[in-house]
């Protein structure tokens, strides 16, 4: 709970720093098979509407299709108008970036 709390803070200040789209999460899931969350384009759509399910619901979505990867970092970017994170997983020396389009929920608290 105290990483999940540290990591919503973080997302939160990146927000003012930093800027990055199509995910989907929980029972959601995009069913099309399309959003892989490689690029802003096959981003992770989050259908979450606040912040602290958001971000829960991205993490939940990287377990359960990276079970073995770890998260090496979160940035906050916005592509066309639109929020995003991007989250770097790690495993055995191979990073890979996942893609989440989080406009559904970003700066809803």
């Amino acid at each position: 709970m105290k990483k999940f709390i540290t990591l919503l803070i973080i997302t939160m200040i990146s927000a003012g720093c930093v800027s990055h789209k199509n995910a989907t999460s929980g029972s959601s899931e995009n069913t099309s098979g399309t959003n892989i969350g490689d690029s802003f384009e096959n981003a992770i759509v989050i259908k979450e509407n606040n912040e602290s399910s958001g971000v829960a619901a991205e993490y939940k979505w990287i377990a359960k299709h990276y079970p073995s990867w770890s998260v090496a970092s979160q940035a906050l970017t916005f592509h066309e108008k639109k929020a995003y994170d991007i989250i770097t997983i790690k495993k055995k020396g191979n990073t890979k970036k996942i893609y989440f389009d989080i406009s559904n929920f970003f700066g809803k608290f």
